[in-house]
């Protein structure tokens, strides 16, 4: 299953969110509000009017609500989740071509704050996922010591782990050397 581009770049902006959180197994990924104010570059989020200290606050404070939609069980679970969610947002569709992008669709309300733009965006995104019966697509990170979240958009659906190149290959090798040593015994 292959989502719209608007839904794909959502998931990508809810799982770097995500994973800015301490409780992903880092350290604080949104420090300031010029870390927040870089994520809102790094992914060219429009309309969003100044950022303020109670902004960087308010958006850190949905990080644990969107980390429990990719840990849900259950699609029924994480159905719930997302209503929760958008429960009493401002969803306001409308179409936008802006930035050098072509028609796509925006569900904030103009002027929304970041906190309120990044929940709707996050919430629609996943709940396209969810609908679409795809729900399993989003993950915790296999690696037992990584908390990080993922959203696996192979087509095989084989991805297990936050990036292969550091998580899954270090169980890789891990895995390897047990097996070496277990051959020399």
């Amino acid at each position: 299953m292959t989502f719209s581009h608007d839904v794909e770049h959502s998931l990508e902006v809810v799982v770097d969110l995500v994973n800015s959180d301490p409780a992903a197994g880092g350290s604080e990924g949104l420090p300031d509000v010029g870390s927040l104010r870089s994520l809102i570059d790094t992914y060219k989020i429009s309309d969003l009017p100044t950022i303020t200290d109670a902004d960087l606050r308010a958006v850190r404070a949905l990080r644990p609500r969107l980390r429990s939609i990719f840990e849900a069980d259950e699609t029924a679970e994480a159905a719930d989740l997302v209503n929760g969610l958008l429960d009493g947002t401002r969803v306001c569709p409308r179409l936008t071509n802006h930035d050098g992008y072509d028609w796509h669709t925006h569900y904030f309300a103009p002027g929304a704050a970041p906190a309120e733009h990044l929940l709707i965006d996050a919430g629609m995104a996943l709940s396209f996922v969810v609908v679409a019966g795809e729900q399993e697509r989003l993950q915790v990170c296999s690696a037992p010591d990584c908390g990080r979240v993922l959203v696996d958009l192979s087509r095989n659906r084989s991805k297990r782990y936050c990036d292969s190149r550091t998580c899954g290959n270090r169980l890789h090798v891990a895995a390897y050397r047990e097996r070496q040593r277990a051959a020399a015994v």
